[in-house]
């Protein structure tokens, strides 16, 4: 029998996940044996166990049969799928409270590990331009604790190329940016993140289509993350992380070193605070 219920409250995708590795090795099982009936992998499992995975109702009652929990992991799997982040987002979100290693590119704004607040709230109040002030500051908030990840001076490794477009969408308020790549800039200067930016002189690139996210773990096998307006992705087979990886890794290639990268958001920064002065 497996341990307590969980408590919603205290990450329990990755307590879940560590409840499942301890049944599995109670029943002297690999992860490929409790994966065979499952018709999954033992990398699926692993992912399982690791919380880099949810675990779905149909997996969760068949787990209980196979390791004989009791209903445990049935009971505990609705526990296990809530989240604050939208159904499509929610699965990536909970992997990056996860990863060692965060590798993004952003083509249109600042990623949300790197905003302020009150960057996040322009970039919300565009998405919802007719909801109440509680909404969006319980969106905003959401945000910021997902950019406290970075509150740890050395994990996780985090490195961004940012497309030029971002630099250049000041709206209204200009010193909302100013304020935003400033902030980009001080945690540059820390070195607590690496920052490329991709020039609108490299041209057609390898991630034309949209943003990308690459995840990797101590434990787990790695994880892209690719996101449209309303939808996600979350990939794990090794083609495709294969794939996105060396996109990356052209993107990198094509984009300005960090150090020029910085001196160019510091100097936009500049332009859009004297702008806002005069």
């Amino acid at each position: 029998m497996a341990g307590k219920d969980l408590d919603p409250s205290t990450s329990p995708r990755a307590l879940l996940g560590a409840e499942l590795r301890v049944a599995r090795e109670r029943a002297g099982m690999s992860q490929a044996e409790l994966g065979e009936p499952l018709f999954v992998s033992g990398s699926f499992i692993g992912q399982l166990e690791a919380g880099t995975r949810r675990m779905h109702l149909e997996y969760a009652i068949k787990i209980d049969e196979i390791l004989g929990t009791g209903g445990f992991f049935t009971r505990n799997c609705e526990a296990a799928a809530k989240s604050k982040y939208p159904d499509h987002f929610a699965a990536a979100a909970e992997a990056e409270a996860l990863a060692t290693e965060i590798r993004e590119y952003a083509p249109q704004l600042i990623p949300g590990l790197l905003q302020t607040e009150a960057y996040a709230r322009e970039v919300f109040r565009a998405y919802h331009p007719t909801a109440t002030e509680e909404t969006i500051d319980e969106l905003v908030a959401n945000r910021l604790a997902r950019a406290s990840l970075l509150n740890d001076p050395t994990k996780p490794l985090f490195w961004c190329v940012l497309d030029e477009t971002v630099l250049r969408r000041p709206g209204d308020n200009p010193t909302v940016l100013a304020k935003g790549l400033r902030h980009i800039a001080r945690l540059m200067r820390t070195h607590r993140v690496i920052m490329q930016v991709l020039p609108f002189s490299a041209g057609p690139h390898s991630a034309m289509e949209g943003s990308l996210k690459l995840m990797s773990f101590d434990d787990a096998p790695p994880l892209t993350y690719v996101q449209g307006m309303g939808t996600g992705q979350l990939f794990d087979d090794p083609a495709t992380v294969t794939q996105h990886t060396l996109a990356y890794d052209l993107l990198t290639a094509n984009a300005l070193s960090p150090r020029k990268s910085l001196a160019l958001i510091e100097s936009v920064a500049e332009e859009y605070e004297h702008d806002q002065h005069a």
